[in-house]
């Protein structure tokens, strides 16, 4: 069942999502060669904490961090380690969330580290490109599968592979609410969109083939064919005419 927010509760998903945009804000600009993933990672939960907010990741099911740093051939849910250096030419996801007020806001970036080259970047702004398209297509009366066929329909005339694993999904009193958003399928089909819907979408894209290997820390996943990876994430509310991006940076 798609949950309809109420206009305060979604206001309580802005703040949420808010705390969220602000802390990924200042994590970019710490994403640099011979920083440790797990410095990134006290880091924000110590900026979420400062803000008021509790982070969202720590211990849902099990998982030990704040934040998720995805590195490289590392499509999503990398944990934070002290021994995890981040290199000249790496590329970064950072995906996180936060509760405030009992809800929750959640996104996600890529960051590059120092100088990259030209087919990461490529990647990283195919894939945020893919995420914007999607929202274009978020609006009362449209469909779910517009959203998800706006993003592969891009990714793959772009050249890049969809990761079909992993999907976006609703949000709001819990992390995950249903519907389940693919990052790929047929437009006109699906979940008619409603006014106070609130979602999170989230494109990963490859830029090798899409299968994926979740490695034996039972959390990282990576394209099994070691292929870089990137991942952008918003949470939004669907309006009667387009939608509101509640993890919208100030």
């Amino acid at each position: 069942m798609i949950e309809i927010k109420t206009p305060a509760e979604i206001e309580s998903m802005r703040r949420a999502s808010r705390v969220v945009a602000e802390v990924l804000a200042e994590l970019g600009p710490l994403v640099k060669p011979g920083v440790s993933t797990k410095e990134l990672d006290s880091f924000a939960e110590r900026r979420v904490r400062d803000l008021g907010a509790v982070p969202a990741f720590l211990g849902y099911r099990g998982y030990p961090a704040t934040l998720c740093v995805s590195i490289n051939e590392e499509i999503v849910h990398g944990i934070p380690s002290p021994k995890r250096i981040v290199k000249e030419g790496d590329i970064v996801s950072l995906d996180m969330g936060a509760i405030l007020e009992g809800f929750y806001g959640d996104a996600a970036i890529t960051a590059a580290a120092g100088k990259i080259k030209g087919p990461a970047q490529r990647l990283m702004d195919v894939t945020k490109r893919s995420l914007e398209l999607a929202l274009s297509e978020v609006k009362a009366g449209a469909r779910l599968g517009d959203v998800s066929h706006a993003v592969q329909k891009y990714a793959e005339a772009q050249g890049m592979a969809v990761v079909k694993e992993f999907t976006g999904h609703g949000i709001g009193r819990h992390l995950h609410e249903d519907p389940s958003i693919p990052n790929y399928g047929k437009a006109g089909t699906g979940p008619v969109l409603r006014a106070g819907m609130t979602l999170a979408i989230e494109p990963m894209l490859c830029l090798g083939r899409a299968e994926v290997v979740v490695k034996d820390d039972g959390w990282t996943a990576v394209s099994a064919d070691g292929s870089l990876a990137a991942h952008y994430e918003h949470t939004v509310a669907v309006t009667e005419d387009g939608c509101d991006i509640l993890s919208a940076a100030d």
